[in-house]
């Protein structure tokens, strides 16, 4: 089989006991089953969530903890649990291990982004694997990822990953509530996830976890968006990550194997750059910028709003202030007030420009109702 780029996600629920403590006999299967991969040439990226659930045991919390301030506590004392486990079961293989701790703010500088990129590839390179999962111990509403789903989805698009498996307690979508119904359908493959079919997740059934199966759906929709294909769904013994990849998962399967991957610079544009201000556009930009794949001038501007330098990220909206894509400027929120409605020509004369277009197409992203679009 061809060498591929993996990353695995693991929910707490498939690291942990019942009463919440870290499984190391769990956790040294999940490693088994990595080391099988490696040995076939893979590369696996590891995004592990568990240290809150280690955590609040350790601090003789009867259960896992509400308040932030606890649940903080918790994961500062339980990445460290974890990442130890992680190296016992590693050290017999012989493969290291590396810990990186993500927050939001880490992707929104795109310095920062072309790092953790270049930091990731070199522990590849060196044969290691990266064990990644969200600064919990001082992570902020704002620096959020929300859940370890969709890190993962993310990381899997930056780092232009063949695969994202989730691995949960779960094994797979089904049409109804397989803890109450019995009869409930399972979907072995969905080659794209609609809104029905994001109605079907529903809430976490797990007292350990954060995410239920609706967060993986739309962490899959992500990956998809960027051009990931995703598995969701379990297994319990070593060669679980081989079937999976092999087509013998037990899961469902979501997207083609063959994905049009995203460029970086067009990822960090539509998830993670903060947005400096806002440009309504007229009905023919619209459809310019969504079906005919131009890039925004001049004429086609309706309205500024908020201010911002060249260079920075702003939201475009269309006659009726629904978001149409993103984009990163080439003039200033002053100069494209200037120029709003003119043609090129009169722009660039107007205020000595060198660029015809206030938004270059590859500098673009749309923005439609069902998400995110790699065009």
């Amino acid at each position: 089989m061809k060498k591929q780029r993996i990353v695995v996600k693991i929910g707490s629920s498939s690291l942990t006991t019942s009463e919440g403590k870290l499984s190391y006999k769990k956790l040294e299967e999940h490693v088994k089953a990595i080391k099988l991969l490696k040995n076939q040439g893979h590369e696996v990226i590891l995004i592990s969530s568990g240290a809150v659930a280690a955590g609040f045991s350790a601090l003789r919390y009867a259960t896992r903890p509400k308040t932030l301030a606890a649940k903080q506590a918790s994961a500062a004392v339980g990445q460290g649990l974890l990442m130890e486990g992680y190296n016992k079961a590693f050290a017999p293989y012989h493969i290291p291990t590396a810990q990186l701790l993500l927050t939001r703010g880490d992707f929104y500088e795109q310095y920062l982004f072309r790092n953790i990129y270049a930091t990731i590839t070199e522990l590849l390179k060196g044969g290691a694997v990266p064990i990644i999962n969200e600064n919990d111990s001082v992570v902020t509403d704002e620096l959020t990822f929300g859940d370890n789903d969709m890190l993962s989805a993310l990381v899997s698009g930056f780092l232009h990953a063949n695969a994202l498996i989730i691995l949960t307690d779960i094994n797979g979508l089904y049409d109804e509530n397989p803890f109450t119904n019995p009869h409930a359908k399972k979907y072995s493959f969905i080659p794209s996830l609609t809104e029905e079919l994001l109605a079907l997740g529903g809430d976490s059934e797990s007292a350990v976890g954060t995410g239920g199966m609706r967060s993986k759906l739309l962490a899959a929709q992500t990956a998809l968006s960027l051009g990931v294909s995703v598995f969701v769904g379990k297994g319990n013994h070593e060669r679980k990550l081989l079937d999976i990849i092999e087509g013998k998962g037990d899961g469902t399967y979501i997207g083609s194997p063959f994905q049009t991957q995203m460029e970086t610079k067009k990822q960090w544009i539509a998830h993670h750059a903060p947005i400096a201000g806002k440009i309504r556009v007229d009905v023919g930009a619209e459809k310019a910028l969504i079906y005919q794949h131009k890039s925004l001038l001049p004429a086609g501007i309706e309205e500024v709003s908020g201010t911002f330098r060249a260079n920075e990220i702003v939201e475009v909206v269309n006659k009726d202030n629904k978001l149409i894509g993103k984009g990163q400027v080439s003039y200033s929120s002053t100069e494209i007030d200037v120029i709003k409605g003119l043609s090129s020509f009169e722009a660039k004369t107007l205020i000595n420009g060198k660029k015809a277009a206030v938004i270059h197409r590859d500098q673009w992203i749309t923005v439609r109702k069902e998400g995110i679009k790699n065009e």
